[in-house]
């Protein structure tokens, strides 16, 4: 696998409004809501292409299809992403990563904003997805 760059961090919170006082308030980063939802980001934060504070119930959305988290997983604290060239390779790293032994959260998929991901979970609980973005290329 061939990562170009580390495309997004997020914080998993399981309270949104709590996290966004240390985001936002706080630290005074440029965080906007996503319509119809409780994420924010910005692609204005230095250092990373996106960052967001991700509500553990919209993690749990996009790598079960379900808000609840299950039990018998870690809950996960953080969220990156590593990009990849293109869609095709990241089924590629999706596939390599399962065949050295990394349960997949959920297999190669097509977000409906365009992003392609595939996620697996680290030990220490952080949400590790391989991404293809092509606004990003």
């Amino acid at each position: 696998m061939h990562v170009l760059f580390v495309s997004s961090v997020a914080v998993v919170s399981a309270d949104p409004p709590t996290s966004r006082k240390l985001f936002i308030d706080a630290l005074g980063l440029p965080l906007e809501p996503h319509p119809g939802s409780e994420y924010y980001s910005s692609e204005k934060v230095e250092g990373t292409r996106h960052f967001g504070v991700w509500p553990l119930a919209e993690a749990a959305q996009a790598c079960f299809g379900t808000t609840t988290w299950p039990s018998d997983r870690t809950v996960p604290q953080a969220s990156i992403e590593f990009e990849v060239a293109s869609p095709e390779l990241v089924d590629a790293g999706a596939q390599e990563l399962a065949a050295q032994g990394h349960a997949l959260l959920h297999a190669t998929r097509e977000e409906p904003w365009g992003q392609t991901v595939a996620r697996v979970i680290s030990p220490e609980g952080v949400i590790v997805g391989i991404s293809y973005a092509p606004w990003l290329h």
